[in-house]
């Protein structure tokens, strides 16, 4: 018996050291492969740099090397230079500059001032939305050898610089015969702020609505809470949050939002991830403002991050019913880690779980296909969790709303005519023509306005590739390859001459989002974006729904109540 327990404890310990010594291979072999590869990367940089024929730029260089390294990742774990002012803007909403979004303009090959700023010194300085920009400081604007994207990041640069330094800057303005004149202005660079609010007001007598578009600037709770108490003093019985639209940002900022509407200490959100530091818990800290106020939330695919977790806790703790449609799904939580010479990096460290215990990231970055694409999880590989009153929701895959609202498809001929500035020059054309509108509440596009419109496409000869003509084509060629169709010949003439090219008609069968389209464009060469923004808010099946569920109290109940078994 002896004999047999030594023996045993002899293997025993022989298992563990192996163990241990395993445990200690398996760490040797990864540092190994790590200073191996980075010994390969510096010798391959050394050999380029020394015997290319041609001489390399090494920061460049080395750049693209860590962007291409950073695409084994996600999307969000990005690396930024010293010169890069992007997480600073992005954290302050702040930067030196005239205030107006620019784009590149086809027609010109050049780049044109696309919506100045409310406020702002471009607006300030009668800058309007079509002018191209010819010149900066004296400095020409036109790159022959940049991409658009290149372009516009060129001129965006040398529109940028201190607030209170001269910016002189020369233009072709359009005129009512679609002839340029070149103007020169002289504007003086100020501290531009992005709006986080560009809308808020009342949308019936009893029911206030505040349109979010970022969480990305510090300070951005208390200008939601500003708006709260000035909607209630206007006599706001209940609430819409707009959060469509919305990309996301600072998790704290959500958390403080959150807070609003429910109880002191209340968990709200935990990160984990790989280290203890990633771990965290974030509780609200404050009194609430209004624990009872009904409370909706507008949500849609472009609804991620920090927006989800002010909309996915809010349903979690059964406080704001959901409406719209599934949001996008991020639930991962990056930090940000300072490197050598002043560059920074902005790396992924943890996932964030909401109050009910899920996680709503729709994306396992870890897994990829053979083409190096990742998918969304499944529907049926995700999880039910419970919220405060027992109903049931699901990880994974973003939140789903309370109250799904089925979103109008885009028209293929919508995209190109906003692709190919119809929709924009036509714009720029009426405002030419009508110095003011009406208000926002009252504009709409005329019977006339359309028709102009319509004599302005076919003028330009307006074509895009039809989606049903391409997919007849691929279907014509199958059919000949597996020989059908010498039987099918007839049904295909016959299909054909159905789907042909029809401007007149598709003008008018999808004339409803092309004009809501133009009045979002003219709207807001008047009235900025708290024009756009109000001017979307007409006919909007989501916003109707909301009204519709917070003006009948047994309604907006009935969405918290569990069902029986």
């Amino acid at each position: 018996m002896k004999k047999k327990i030594g023996i045993t404890s002899v293997l025993a310990g022989a298992a563990v050291c192996c163990g241990v010594f395993l445990g200690f291979k398996n760490s040797d072999e990864r540092s190994f492969q790590i200073v191996k590869s980075l010994d390969v990367f510096n010798a391959v940089f050394k050999e380029l740099d020394m015997l290319y024929v041609d001489t390399i730029d090494p920061k460049k260089v080395v750049e693209y090397g860590i962007k291409a390294m950073l695409t084994q990742t996600d999307p969000y774990t990005e690396y930024y230079p010293e010169e890069d002012n992007t997480l600073k803007e992005m954290r302050t909403g702040k930067f030196g500059g005239i205030g107006s979004v620019i784009r590149y303009y086809s027609p010109r090959k050049r780049v044109a001032i696309i919506e100045p700023s409310e406020g702002n010194p471009a607006a300030e300085a009668g800058l309007k939305a079509g002018d191209i920009i010819l010149e900066i400081n004296g400095k020409e604007m036109l790159q022959e050898n940049r991409t658009p994207n290149e372009m516009t990041s060129y001129v965006s640069d040398n529109l940028r610089g201190d607030p209170g330094t001269l910016c002189v800057i020369k233009v072709d303005r359009p005129t009512s015969d679609s002839t340029y004149v070149p103007m020169e202005f002289k504007i003086t660079r100020g501290t531009i702020r992005t709006n986080p609010i560009p809308y808020y007001g009342m949308v019936t007598d009893s029911i206030g609505y505040i349109y979010l578009s970022t969480f990305s600037i510090e300070g951005v709770s208390k200008e939601v809470k500003k708006a709260i108490i000035e909607l209630k003093q206007q006599g706001a019985k209940s609430l819409v949050l707009d959060l469509r639209g919305n990309g996301g940002g600072l998790l704290s900022e959500a958390v403080n939002i959150v807070n609003f509407f429910v109880p002191k200490g209340k968990d709200i959100v935990v990160t984990k991830g790989k280290i203890k530091q990633a771990e965290h818990t974030y509780r609200t800290t404050n009194e609430p403002l209004d624990l009872d106020i009904p409370l909706a939330v507008l949500v849609d695919g472009s609804t991620a991050s920090a927006s989800e977790i002010v909309s996915g806790s809010l349903q979690d703790l059964d406080r704001a019913v959901v409406i719209g449609n599934r949001t996008y799904g991020k639930g991962l939580v990056q930090t940000l880690r300072d490197l050598p010479y002043n560059s920074t990096m902005k790396i992924t460290t943890s996932k964030y779980y909401i109050p009910s215990g899920r996680c709503i990231q729709a994306i396992d970055y870890s897994k990829r296909s053979i083409d190096g694409s990742n998918g969304r999880i499944p529907d049926s590989l995700t999880t039910v969790f419970h919220t405060a009153a027992g109903r049931e929701v699901r990880d994974g895959g973003g939140i789903r709303p309370d109250i799904e609202v089925k979103a109008d498809k885009v028209p293929n001929i919508l995209f190109y005519l906003v692709n190919d500035d119809m929709i924009f020059d036509y714009a720029t054309q009426y405002c030419i023509k009508h110095p003011e509108i009406a208000s926002v509440e009252e504009f709409e596009i005329t019977d006339a306005d359309y028709a102009d419109f319509k004599a302005l496409v076919k003028k330009r000869n307006f074509t895009y590739d039809r989606q049903s003509e391409a997919v007849l084509k691929n279907l014509k060629e199958l059919a000949e390859f597996e020989g059908y169709m010498e039987n099918a010949s007839e049904e295909f003439a016959a299909l054909e001459k159905k789907l042909t090219h029809n401007l007149d008609l598709e003008l008018d069968r999808f004339a409803k989002p092309i004009k809501e389209a133009m009045v979002d464009e003219i709207v807001k060469r008047y009235y900025y974006e708290r024009g756009s923004v109000q001017a979307a808010l007409k006919d909007n099946p989501d916003l109707e729904k909301a009204i519709e569920i917070l003006n009948d109290s047994v309604q907006y109940n009935k969405v918290f109540a569990v069902a029986l078994p």
